[in-house]
């Protein structure tokens, strides 16, 4: 195991991808793996990518990456896709979509299952995350499910999100009640030479202009207030205002303006102090995945699997309501704690 986390340290892409098997695979291992290379952590860039499933999204990763391979820096890609309910494996394969950096040594490209976790990320993304982060890689690209409005844990995992969305899939409205003004640090309108693009465009200006003209606006669960005419250094704004860029990436339109966009994003980050909040955000997250783990872990351990049925049985007949159950079988761990001494 050290060995392979020594060649990790070497960007050896088979010893990448053997340890993000095991880690994906075993906790124990992973725990041991993510002690070992934290401390070289930290490094990365880190970039989201979501959407609507058909918006484009994995020919935009392809297109990203190229052009950053152009500017001279590597590149690291997680592609979470839905998991087959037969195997658990990744349903889509995204790197059969990217065929264009096969054979790219400063390129590393992961597809992984979903294997049922929400918020369009798997359990083990941060992780994977990590390894490439270690492996010395310039930018992590981590291209989310496609699982429509519940998919936002991007936008805590990531340094710079993009949401991508494609015309002529519904009413321009609902990006609204997707809250994706609230998570997106780049707004893609992909496909951009679909009928219809020129309003898309145009709704999600107008939507980010409102939040302009009220001198605030709401980013990252944050309520921000908009100020203008304040400047330190060259490219440093008090608030980053949210751009949006119309791309064909089937025909590469465009996305030197998008990476462009995403490094003036890092430099504002860097700037601005915000790359070490948007940190303790993404702390915050894991810490708080891995707590509910490691809970839900230990109730399984300690309490019986008849237990938590009877107990299952009584709140489904309505003998008892789930916070009493919740308590119950807190108090049950606790027990079985004490007694261990």
């Amino acid at each position: 195991m050290d060995a392979l986390i020594d060649q990790v340290r070497n960007r050896h892409k088979r010893a990448i991808a053997q340890l993000m098997t095991r880690v994906e695979n075993d906790s124990t291992l992973a725990r041991y793996a993510i002690r070992a290379l934290y401390g070289e952590t930290g490094q990365a860039h880190i970039l989201g990518i979501t959407g609507p499933p058909g918006s484009g999204k994995s020919t935009l990763v392809n297109e990203i990456a190229k052009e950053l391979r152009c500017q001279e820096f590597t590149v690291g890609i997680i592609a979470v896709d839905p998991s087959s309910p037969f195997s658990g494996g990744a349903l889509l394969g995204d790197r059969v979509r990217m065929r264009d950096l096969a054979g790219d040594d400063g390129v590393f490209i992961r597809s992984m299952a979903s294997r049922g976790s929400l918020g369009g990320l798997a359990r083990t993304t941060s992780d994977l995350v990590k390894i490439l982060d270690a492996a010395g890689f310039d930018l992590v690209l981590i291209e989310t499910v496609g699982a429509g409005q519940a998919e936002v844990d991007i936008a805590g995992a990531a340094h710079t999100t993009l949401v991508v969305e494609a015309p002529g899939m519904g009413d321009e409205i609902q990006t609204i009640k997707a809250g994706i003004l609230e998570i997106a640090d780049i707004l893609v309108v992909n496909k951009a030479d679909r009928p219809g693009s020129d309003r898309t465009v145009k709704a999600l200006k107008v939507m980010l202009q409102m939040g302009i003209e009220l001198d605030r606006t709401i980013h990252h669960g944050q309520m921000m207030q908009v100020e203008s005419g304040e400047t330190k250094s060259p490219g440093y704004t008090k608030t980053w205002k949210v751009p949006v860029i119309d791309t064909v990436a089937t025909e590469g339109k465009k996305v030197k303006d998008l990476v462009k966009s995403i490094i003036s994003h890092k430099q504002y980050l860097l700037q601005s102090g915000n790359w070490f909040e948007r940190e303790k955000a993404r702390s915050l997250q894991e810490l708080d995945q891995l707590l509910r783990m490691e809970i839900v872990a230990r109730l399984q351990t300690l309490v019986s699997v008849e237990e938590r049925e009877k107990l299952i049985e009584a709140v489904a007949s309505r003998q008892i309501d789930p916070y009493s159950a919740v308590d119950q079988l807190i108090s049950k761990v606790e027990e079985v704690e004490n007694k261990r001494g």
